[in-house]
């Protein structure tokens, strides 16, 4: 129990206003503690006892290594609890009988619970919602940076060729035609070799025939046949 609590319960209690109670209660302690300051106890009958206690200068011992040790004087503030608050506490049944409500206090409405639940709940929804409006967000800037896809215009759709409507595009497929004249060219090269080779072969048989002297021998021709 606070303060508060008290002078709420000290109020409910005695049927006094709560800022009379407060105000007697600042007074109490103000006056309770201003006479102690002094020197001066006070005593609460069957309650508590305050007084300033001193003690003066004296000779002690240090009880590890008994050695004599000097301890000064000094002061203490001493509240005791007297006879019949004692008893009261240890036994429950001798304590001063409360009014219903004054402790513990009873359940207010729970109203403000509720209303703290809603506002909690308000809160998660609208971090949910501002969540979702990020990840739209985000979505629609990806979607944006994408690259689009080539669409023919409008007149070659139109009037245009066929191939001149398609869009251009690096996909591997376009080197495919390439790929495939491929052999075609490797052959015709092939067909130029081996002609070459042949003609270089007829052209060193014939060197040699004619580096030996002989002279190639001719079919028989036609006038000779006739004659």
């Amino acid at each position: 129990m606070n303060r508060s609590q008290l002078v709420k319960a000290v109020a409910a209690h005695t049927g006094n206003d709560a800022k009379a109670v407060d105000a007697t209660m600042k007074g109490l302690t103000e006056v309770v503690t201003a006479i102690t300051s002094k020197g001066e106890p006070v005593t609460i009958a069957g309650f508590a006892k305050f007084a300033r206690v001193e003690t003066k200068a004296r000779m002690g011992r240090n009880p590890a290594t008994g050695a004599p040790v000097k301890i000064k004087a000094k002061k203490k503030a001493r509240i005791t609890a007297l006879k019949g608050f004692k008893e009261a506490v240890l036994t429950p049944s001798m304590a001063p009988k409360l009014a219903k409500g004054i402790w513990p206090p009873a359940a207010g409405p729970a109203r403000p619970a509720i209303k703290a639940a809603g506002t909690r709940a308000a809160g998660t929804a609208a971090a949910r919602t501002r969540a979702a409006a990020t990840a739209d967000a985000s979505a629609a800037r990806a979607s944006a940076t994408r690259p689009s896809a080539t669409r023919p215009s409008p007149a070659s759709a139109s009037g245009g060729s066929a191939s001149s409507a398609k869009p251009s595009s690096a996909k591997p497929s376009a080197a495919k035609p390439s790929a495939a004249r491929a052999p075609g060219t490797k052959a015709a090269g092939a067909r130029r070799t081996s002609t070459t080779r042949t003609t270089a072969a007829n052209g060193a048989s014939a060197n040699g025939a004619s580096a030996n002297g002989a002279t190639p021998r001719r079919g028989p021709t036609k006038r000779a046949a006739a004659r």
